[in-house]
């Protein structure tokens, strides 16, 4: 089906967009220098693609299920979501509990339709629903129980995995590429430990690399598109009279914009940190579409006016949509009337900028007010706080759950075990991923790399805005929402090591020794710290081995 032809106004030229054109274009008619830049071919290896993606993420999956109740705890904050995610299926709300739930809840049948812990009075709950509605997935399908509760971050965590192959590849159009960085995540003991416990960052980082692939699509839709229509004209100089005029073409509603908005709103519906990316990915889109513009011809203060007009698209059908899906995902506590703060505003008169709003709408305000404040003043002392300038080193993991086993007991080898999960990076991913991520901002910076600087924005994004609250309680496990990056940063830099196809033999021997020896470290080291990631019961003095420094114990 043939695209309709651009036409040209005055200020602007307008590409009238109906039909979907997510792959590259063909560019069978004729050569064009132009299309080519604007939509590189993808590899034509799809079978053999989709193998090594299966492949990997079965793999992936084996770390992540494997003993998926051990331990039959409640590990860490799972204390407080699981709970809430109970609470969210039975009244809509989260409803405060008996002190003594976790144990009740531990010895029995795990049936949550008539187990009942809870007092009568709402719970004070400091991040949206979108979390807890997932982890309550689990548990409406296999009941009350650690697996019930932690299946769900298990299957984003496998997924995650296959999203990163998939979107590697298309990204970098090298499928090895795309293989090393599913690799490299299903290996990181970051994404292993968070996929096996019920807490709210696994959803998070999940519903943000999804943003990530659907905004990376609707460049290539739009950017294919553009292509497409370069192949009607005679050569890339008449093409570029025409679609250079004004401030270049438009490409219509974009539907991957607005399923990137559905993303992350469903992100920021689970931590409020899904802002800034956001912020992020839709700076990322603007950009992008400068620069398309400027390979068309146009002039700069046109292609800035450009994209003003793209920014304001951008930020209803991205911040927009986000905001929308927010708004949705508070369903449960706006449609009943028992959550916490829920009748703050009855009976009072609006004022202000907000008298307006309903009721609900002007409690749930309020509520939100009193839930920033919780964020901003929450300085209690936490023996496994880390401040954010540590993470990339990995200096203070968290430790979800320690208990120690005598001779015998839970299959105790020695006369003293220990059993943990903590939330440690695999060290040789992680350091690795410091010189990667400086090597990727090099190539974004010096070789105007738009690829390197896509994966460095998103690192950024995650890690940047936790530097400004020096004075806050904050833990290294939030860098789960930014780890996927990390492992395409890794993958990217290897590429270059390894060198193109074209490179002489010697150099590719010489680059792939290199690729294969750190894949075979990281796999070593992820058998190695394996245990302490899924609360294996392992002697005693292996845990200590295991305890390379001070400030991890």
């Amino acid at each position: 089906m043939s695209l309709p032809r651009l036409y040209a106004g005055p200020v602007t030229a307008t590409l009238e967009m109906h039909q979907e054109a997510s792959t590259p274009v063909s560019h069978g008619a004729r050569e064009s220098d132009l299309a080519r830049r604007l939509s590189p071919a993808i590899p034509a290896d799809r079978l053999n693609s989709w193998l090594v993606t299966i492949g990997i993420t079965i793999f992936a999956a084996v770390l992540r299920f494997t003993d998926l109740a051990r331990p039959h705890s409640v590990v860490f904050d799972e204390t407080y979501y699981m709970k809430d995610a109970w609470s969210l299926l039975r009244w809509g709300y989260e409803k405060g509990f008996v002190d003594d739930a976790n144990a009740k809840i531990l010895a029995s049948n795990g049936d949550w339709r008539t187990l009942d812990f809870f007092t009568n009075k709402p719970a004070f709950i400091v991040h949206p629903p979108i979390g807890k509605w997932t982890i309550a997935l689990g548990e409406y399908a296999f009941g009350l129980n650690p697996f019930g509760w932690r299946v769900m971050m298990a299957i984003l965590g496998t997924l995650s995995v296959l999203l990163v192959v998939r979107i590697t590849r298309r990204l970098t159009r090298s499928t090895l590429i795309g293989g090393i960085a599913g690799f490299l995540l299903a290996i990181d003991g970051m994404s292993i430990s968070m996929s096996r416990t019920a807490l709210l960052d696994m959803t998070l980082a999940f519903w943000i690399l999804v943003a990530f692939g659907c905004v990376l699509m609707d460049r290539e839709r739009t950017r294919g598109l553009v292509a497409r229509e370069v192949l009607r004209f005679p050569d890339d100089r008449a093409a570029m009279r025409l679609l250079g005029s004004g401030t270049g073409p438009f490409a219509g509603l974009r539907p991957w914009r607005w399923a990137a908005g559905v993303a992350l709103g469903l992100a920021c519906g689970t931590k409020w940190s899904g802002v800034w990316f956001v912020i992020a990915f839709g700076l990322l889109t603007v950009v992008w579409d400068y620069g398309m513009r400027r390979m068309l011809g146009v002039r700069t203060q046109a292609a800035v006016g450009g994209a003003v007009i793209d920014g304001v698209l951008g930020a209803i059908s991205i911040a927009g949509t986000a905001l929308a899906v927010y708004m949705v995902s508070w369903s449960g506590w706006l449609l009943t009337s028992g959550g916490y703060d829920r009748n703050w505003a009855k009976g009072m008169q609006g004022s202000g900028l907000l008298g307006f709003m309903p009721e609900a709408l002007r409690s749930l305000w309020h509520y939100h007010a009193e839930m920033l404040n919780f964020h901003t003043h929450l300085t209690s002392t936490h023996s496994y706080q880390s401040n954010a300038w540590s993470w990339p080193l990995q200096a203070r993991p968290t430790s979800f759950y320690y208990e120690s086993r005598d001779l015998g007991v839970d299959g105790c080898p020695a006369d003293k075990c220990s059993t943990e999960v903590v939330a440690l990076g695999n060290p040789i991913i992680w350091w690795a991923a410091i010189g990667a991520v400086i090597h990727q901002s090099w190539r974004w910076i010096s070789q105007r790399d738009w690829r390197s600087g896509a994966v460095v924005l998103a690192v950024l994004a995650g890690w940047l805005p936790w530097l400004g609250f020096q004075g806050r309680t904050i833990f290294t496990f939030y860098s789960v929402a930014y780890v996927a990056f990390l492992a395409m940063a890794v993958a990217m830099t290897l590429g270059t090591i390894l060198g193109p196809s074209n490179a002489p033999p010697r150099r590719r021997t010489i680059g792939a020794a290199v690729v294969g020896t750190f894949l075979l470290l990281a796999l070593v080291s992820c058998w190695f710290f394996y245990p302490i990631w899924t609360a294996d019961v392992i002697p005693y003095g292996q845990w200590q081995m295991r305890m390379w420094f001070p400030t991890w114990v």
